[in-house]
């Protein structure tokens, strides 16, 4: 019989195991080569960690999100060891794993080249192929000041290990749950440290456990983000679970580079960013107007018919509009800089909702008239950081369909119901039917970032995860992501090549409508005043990043009835273009927008210009198709019919475009 005294008991993936005193989590994992990590009584730890009794343990492997980032972390910790084997001068920044990758910053003198990239893989290579094992100690601030002398950036994450910039620092020095400073170290075979970083990991248990990766690029940036800091070179890079997942990975990358709408708005001559106007600033050229007016006008009526009214605000408001809101004191970091008005402090809009609030308060409100649905096309400014703009998707200005609703308690989760239900129809619309919900929640650890008691907080947060669980949709919890005002649920839309985006939102407000800020009131059935429940919502949210996304989503080729060309008449000679006219009348009579290409280019040429401005349909006439009253039907995928009426071709057209067809 064995010795109680030498055995415990542990719980794995829920089941009762009894293992001997001094087992590792790697023991209970052993067959699984896909186990690379544990995760403990809810906390992430290395293969090496000693079990101790009714320990709750799971298997974490390396295909899993967790996984991803240990992998991506412990590859990032190579790179760096590659670095400094190349460039002993270099100095450590912090290395975290990021989205479907990882980098390492590094203070060196001459900015790397693609050269010197080659030069890291080759070594990194090297240090995956010894089997080097990642290997945890817990240390004391003085002696890790003792040990990193030469590493003045992670001196300088030792200082803030849990101070006010903690959170800057990537949690790299402090292990979660016991407060620890800790660091890690790769060992070789023979039991010597080839390399040591300060980190709260875990990592792979050996180097040999990295079965693929790559070096992408290098980029400079700014010592813990702040322009003020000294600038470092940051490498990015990418490692996966197999070389079938790194190559799928980076046909993704290609795929996305082939849709990026920067290019594709250049090349279609939709929009541009001139720097005369400013960083984050687009303009939108013909036919990028055609496509922004088709949206704005759908969205507006969408609007109109889910019983919302349409207002107009200003661009610019007093400065004490926005302390009513308390938008300065939570957001102010996110507005311009206040602008002299004959003495006073006025502000550009970065929302609508305070304007919106004056128009409701305006005069009394019964609660015959609730909901109250309030909807503009409201153009705001947000004070981006230049480092973060890209193109459409990050601007400093742009169109917000905006909307509010004002109900009472009772009202709140219905209003949020239709306006989800209107949400979801509207992506449809547009070709994005694959999405979940986000709830966006307080940080119970930073309450000075928020406004409203606990109660309400509670309530409102209630309301929004009942009416999102009822949708069937995948809920993902996000803390800490609300506004200051209150929760929000958020739609994450993929699109054809399975990028997440994150589209539209419903946020719950108690605060705006409160007496200490806009002080919203409405007469109750009973004669008394009550405080309206007020509920954001933007369906598209930034119109611009919503066509950015659009953009990227069709590769350019957008639908018929969004296309800002639907049609191009191409004649066979010259000859033929007075035909094509007529064609290209009937066809605009039926409100489709028409080209009839008379350029001395020949005809596939003139083909193939259409089918790179991605235009739905082409109808081509020769003398046989005039004397017939046809024209040649061409689709943008290629396909053509001949000899097709031009009744039969304008009402398929037409059709087309009603229809809403993706195709």
């Amino acid at each position: 019989m064995s010795d109680p005294s030498s055995s415990l008991t542990v719980h794995v993936d829920g089941d009762e195991r009894t293992v001997e005193t001094g087992t590792k989590a790697w023991e209970l994992f052993r067959d699984d080569p896909d186990v690379i990590a544990a995760r403990v009584g809810g906390v992430l730890r290395d293969l090496s960690y000693d079990l101790v009794a009714a320990d709750a343990v799971e298997p974490v492997r390396i295909d899993s999100p967790d996984g991803h980032d240990i992998l991506r972390h412990s590859t990032a910790h190579v790179m760096a060891q590659a670095v400094q084997d190349l460039f002993p001068q270099a100095r450590l920044g912090i290395g975290p794993p990021i989205t479907d990758g990882f980098y390492y910053d590094f203070d060196v003198e001459t900015p790397f080249v693609p050269e010197d990239l080659d030069k890291i893989e080759t070594r990194m290579r090297k240090i995956i192929k010894e089997g080097q094992r990642f290997s945890r100690r817990v240390t004391t601030d003085a002696q890790a000041i003792d040990e990193l002398a030469d590493e003045p950036y992670k001196i300088e994450l030792i200082g803030l290990k849990g101070g006010a910039g903690a959170e800057d620092t990537d949690g790299a020095a402090v292990e979660v749950g016991g407060g620890q400073l800790t660091i890690y170290d790769n060992v070789r075979r023979d039991g010597e440290v080839a390399w040591s970083d300060l980190c709260r990991g875990p990592h792979l248990p050996t180097t040999k456990r990295i079965p693929a990766f790559k070096l992408m690029r290098s980029a400079a940036a700014y010592w813990r983000g702040d322009e003020k800091n000294r600038q470092l070179q940051r490498i990015y890079g990418t490692a996966w679970e197999s070389k079938e997942a790194l190559a799928d990975h980076l046909h993704r990358l290609e795929e996305a580079e082939r849709r990026d709408h920067r290019k594709l708005g250049r090349d279609l001559d939709l929009f541009s960013f001139p720097d005369e106007i400013g960083s984050g600033l687009p303009v939108f050229h013909p036919k990028g107007g055609v496509l922004k007016r088709v949206m704005e006008d759908y969205v507006r009526q969408r609007h109109i018919e889910e019983g919302f009214e349409y207002v107009g605000t200003p661009h610019i408001a007093k400065e004490g509009l926005y302390y009513t809101s308390g938008h300065l004191p939570y957001y102010g970091e996110g507005m311009f800089p206040a602008l002299d008005v004959d003495g006073m402090d006025y502000r550009l809009k970065a929302m609508n909702c305070p304007m919106h609030n004056l128009i409701y308060r305006s005069r009394q409100r019964s609660y015959r008239e609730l909901p109250l649905r309030l909807f503009e096309f409201g153009h705001v400014y947000r004070h981006e950081k230049s480092g973060v703009i890209h193109g459409l998707t990050r601007v400093r200005g742009f169109a917000q369909d905006d909307s509010h609703s004002y109900v009472t308690k009772e009202q709140a989760p219905g209003e949020i119901q239709h306006l989800l239900d209107f949400i979801l129809g509207l992506l449809r619309d547009f070709g994005l039917d694959d999405y979940y919900l986000e709830l966006s929640t307080r940080d119970d650890a930073k309450p000075d970032k928020f406004i409203g008691s606990d109660e309400e907080w509670a309530e409102a947060t209630a309301v929004l995860e009942r009416v999102a669980t009822d949708s069937g949709l995948e809920l993902v919890p996000d803390p800490g992501g609300a506004a200051y005002y209150g929760p929000k649920i958020s739609v994450q839309a993929r699109d054809a090549i399975g990028r997440t985006w994150q589209m539209s939102t419903i946020q719950y407000d108690f605060n705006q409508p409160s007496p200490d800020r806009f002080a919203l009131e409405y007469s109750a059935a009973d004669g008394s005043r009550q405080q309206p429940v007020m509920i954001h919502s933007a369906k598209f949210g930034s119109i611009e990043r919503f066509i950015g996304v659009l953009v990227e989503h069709y590769a350019g080729a957008f639908p018929p009835w969004l296309a800002p060309v639907q049609v191009v008449g191409i004649p066979i000679a010259e000859r033929h273009a007075d035909y094509l006219y007529d064609v290209a009348r009937r066809l605009r009579e039926r409100g489709v927008r028409v080209e009839v290409d008379e350029s001395d280019d020949r005809m596939q040429k003139k083909i193939r210009n259409a089918q790179l401005q991605k235009v739905p349909f082409m109808v081509i006439a020769g003398d046989q198709d005039v004397e017939a009253g046809a024209v040649s039907f061409r689709y943008r995928d290629g396909h053509q019919d001949n000899g097709v009426s031009v009744d039969d071709a304008v009402e398929r057209v037409v059709a087309a475009v009603e229809s809403r067809a993706q195709v």
